[in-house]
């Protein structure tokens, strides 16, 4: 089946010749120098093949969403034609040139194949479905909608889409409750949806569950067998979950980046920062980094006997206890999950985990977090330049809040293209929105006008 349609085959080369001709006098306008070009082009076609992999066979996105979703990343991917084959994406430029194949495996979401003709052979893991059931939610999926709650969710969904903001889903938790859920066309509440960041947010709960279980401590150091020998042994697992580590990781996504070869070109995600060497001493600076949260799910791995394993545990020890039974977990080639960037989940699984947090580690009748980790977890990490961030989780405070409008005590999972999970506990809610926004979205705003209709109710 060829996806084609969605590209301009007739006029293809002098498209070619015009983004060559742009980088040549409109550096500014692609985000790219002139020798550059061949890396976008590559990354274009990598990044197209796995997005429209995994968003077609896991989140059973139409093609035209697709190719609408990967064009708001750059304007060289409306170049990529895409073509599907059994259970593979293939994405080029032409007919041939800068190839790139992404391959779907049940259970185990969509991986890159790497082209080398060298490369090791991709892992395969044996993974189970988790099971499902007519419980009320969290522990299964039957709902008692609250028709004011409804409402209020309408009315917010209607205001995005006036706004082409793309939501896709929303949902309202309050007092342990599914109060309502709102979703776009073609996705259900047991749709997974790709949360990008957020996946960071559930590397740290496994962490967590890890140390309930007495397996780790945040404070282990000497992570590496490569870093044994310089100053990076004294890195501990706390500064991988606060992201102060000190490691130089270049989080820019632009071609050749060390974010963009990790997501897409390694073997082995942790790979890139692996190889990384200090710019700061540790847990002194304060800095986003994807490779900070796939160094932390490899040494998890690692720590419990390697990928097999690792899935094994991560469906046993929380997919498992939380009903997630609408969520995948991919992984890099050689198996291991990649922590930083690839998790699909339904709404209803995405506010799981924000109940677990919001419950101090308690969901379904079981502890699977300490009440004292979840503290830590949430607790201002001690850099110097921003301390609103904890383990793989974003702080509304110290000091300046980072969303005036809302709670102090506010905390959230976010991900790319405003994908979010809010944790209110003065006002023991939940708020999710899953979507494909690429500017600004109003979710403060939202948040903080449900927080004063739930007020006004009490009154």
């Amino acid at each position: 089946m060829r996806l084609g349609d969605f590209m301009l085959r007739p006029v293809l080369m002098l498209l070619l010749a015009c983004i060559l001709l742009l980088t040549l006098i409109a550096q500014p306008l692609l985000g790219f120098s002139p020798w550059q070009l061949p890396a976008a082009l590559r990354t274009a076609t990598a990044l197209s093949a796995k997005l429209a992999c995994s968003g077609y066979f896991i989140s059973d996105q139409s093609l035209e969403q697709l190719a609408d979703d990967i064009a708001s990343y750059s304007p060289a991917t409306r170049l990529v034609e895409l073509s599907l084959s059994d259970d593979t994406v293939t994405a080029t430029l032409g007919s041939s040139l800068y190839p790139a194949q992404a391959r779907f495996k049940d259970n185990q979401g969509c991986t890159l194949v790497s082209q080398k003709p060298d490369a090791p052979a991709h892992q395969q893991l044996a993974l189970n479905d988790i099971p499902t059931t007519s419980s009320l939610w969290p522990a299964g999926e039957t709902t008692l909608i609250d028709p004011f709650w409804q409402e209020q969710l309408e009315q917010v969904f209607t205001d995005d889409n006036q706004q082409h903001l793309n939501t896709r889903a929303l949902l309202w938790i309050q007092d342990g409750e599914l109060q309502a859920e709102v979703y776009a066309d073609g996705v259900t509440p047991y749709t997974p949806l790709l949360g990008w960041s957020m996946a960071k947010s559930l590397s740290g709960i496994w962490e967590g569950r890890i140390e309930a279980m007495g397996l780790a401590s945040a404070q282990n150091h000497a992570l590496f067998p490569q870093w044994q020998d310089d100053q990076r042994r004294e890195i501990t697992l706390s500064d991988l979950l606060q992201m102060t580590s000190g490691l130089d990781f270049n989080e820019a996504y632009t071609p050749g980046s060390d974010a963009t070869e990790m997501l897409f070109f390694a073997h082995q995600a942790a790979s890139i920062p692996l190889a990384q060497t200090p710019d700061h001493p540790r847990g002194e600076h304060f800095a986003y980094s994807s490779g900070s949260s796939n160094l932390l799910s490899y040494y998890l791995s690692e720590l419990l006997g390697g990928p097999q394993q690792a899935a094994d545990f991560l469906q046993r020890e929380l997919l498992g206890p939380l009903a997630m039974a609408n969520t995948v977990l991919e992984t890099d080639p050689a198996g291991y999950l990649v922590g930083s960037s690839y998790i699909y989940a339904s709404g209803r699984d995405w506010a799981r985990l924000g109940q677990l947090l919001l419950n101090q580690g308690e969901l379904n009748g079981q502890r699977l977090l300490t009440q004292e980790w979840v503290k830590r977890a949430t607790t201002a990490n001690g850099s110097d330049n921003d301390p609103r961030y904890g383990y793989q989780l974003w702080l509304n405070g110290p000091g300046e809040l980072r969303w005036p409008a809302l709670p102090a005590d506010a905390f959230a999972m976010r991900g790319n293209r405003k994908q979010l999970v809010m944790i209110l506990p003065s006002h023991n809610t939940v708020f999710v929105r899953l979507g494909w926004t690429k500017g600004h979205y109003p979710f403060e705003q939202h948040i903080a006008h449900l927080l004063t209709k739930a007020e006004q109710g009490t009154q």
